[in-house]
């Protein structure tokens, strides 16, 4: 029996090392973060976000209500790991809630 070399890959093989090649793992683990807040938080939060974003490692929200702000400040350590849960790796350093 031969073992035969070919040049093929999996779709899922390519699109990894296109991936790589753009160096576009940093973004898609942000927009994977982002996209998965909803989970994290619930419904109820999630309303009352107003925008998301990262920038140098921190997790920034904005959220409309004061109260809900301070609630979330206290929780901000749980939401923090299980946000890089979800990434996959140690992302965020920390959350901001404005």
């Amino acid at each position: 029996m031969s073992i035969r070399h070919t040049n093929e890959q999996s779709l899922g093989e390519v699109i990894k090392e296109i991936i790589a090649g753009f160096r576009l793992e940093k973004k898609l683990n942000e927009a994977r973060v982002i996209s998965s807040w909803e989970k994290i938080v619930g419904t109820m939060i999630a309303k009352h976000t107003r925008q998301l974003r990262i920038v140098n490692q921190v997790l920034y929200v904005e959220v409309d209500s004061a109260a809900l702000r301070n609630e979330l400040t206290y929780a901000r350590e749980k939401i923090r790991k299980k946000l890089n849960k979800i990434a996959g790796e140690e992302m965020l350093k920390g959350v901001v809630f404005k």
